[in-house]
């Protein structure tokens, strides 16, 4: 990590988990803090490198089981994203990256796979795939509008009491039960690509506040818009 004043965005194992476009959430956060004149320095760590502790927003994106379940391998070891979240980081993670967050996920064969325990939250295998388009009314307390992306995913995952749903679903699956994706401290974990943060640019702002500490200048969010009524007309009764 080199400069103090710039915005240190850490995308985490690009070469294990980076399906579905999930490294757009990486670009709409630079171009969004850019827009408001904020520097970033952004770092792709891959599996073979450390995590490193000094970042302010970390992502993780979305792969396969055994990628899966290497990244989990990895991460527990290395230690690095523990310590940057207990620094007060924040997180997004999607998908996989989401389910690896957790105490268990499924593996290869649905097998419990051991998560890196970083939030209180339980993932499985479902009967069935859910694919398709999620909306999705987000948490009062975020203040964040309906909630839009797609899912491509076979997890169930269960939040613990100290964990918040992200959203309750209008269309799809989510995490199974009615809700969408979960938030505590300043981790948010999403089964949503899309990628979620263009699908969604206050989430996108959400992170960059709790990252600056301060509220962002408004910008002009036309095309964004234009993105997210598109996808939610064509899904959402009218």
């Amino acid at each position: 990590m080199q400069s103090d004043s710039a915005l240190r965005i850490v995308w985490i194992y690009p070469d294990l988990l980076s399906t579905y476009g999930d490294q757009g959430n990486v670009l709409i956060l630079e171009q969004r803090a850019q827009r408001r004149g904020i520097p970033v320095e952004t770092f792709h760590v891959r599996s073979a490198d450390p995590v490193p502790e000094g970042g302010d927003i970390y992502l993780i994106g979305g792969g396969e089981d055994r990628p899966q379940i290497l990244a989990a391998e990895r991460l527990r070891r290395d230690g690095g994203l523990h310590r940057a979240i207990a620094r007060g980081a924040s997180l997004l993670a999607v998908c996989a990256g989401y389910q690896i967050m957790g105490t268990t996920f499924g593996g290869e064969e649905g097998q419990p796979v051991d998560g890196i325990g970083l939030i209180d939250i339980a993932s499985g295998r479902g009967e069935g795939r859910a694919v398709g388009e999620l909306a999705g009314e987000t948490d009062s307390a975020l203040g964040l509008p309906t909630l839009t992306g797609f899912e491509n995913h076979m997890g169930v995952t269960r939040l613990g009491p100290g964990v918040r749903p992200l959203a309750r679903t209008t269309i799809g699956t989510g995490n199974g039960d009615g809700t969408e994706g979960c938030y505590t401290g300043r981790i948010v974990g999403t089964y949503l690509h899309g990628p979620a943060l263009a699908r969604n640019p206050g989430l996108a702002d959400l992170l960059l506040t709790w990252a600056v500490g301060a509220q962002l200048p408004p910008i002009d969010d036309s095309w964004f818009e234009r993105l997210r009524e598109e996808r939610l007309t064509a899904v959402l009764p009218r």
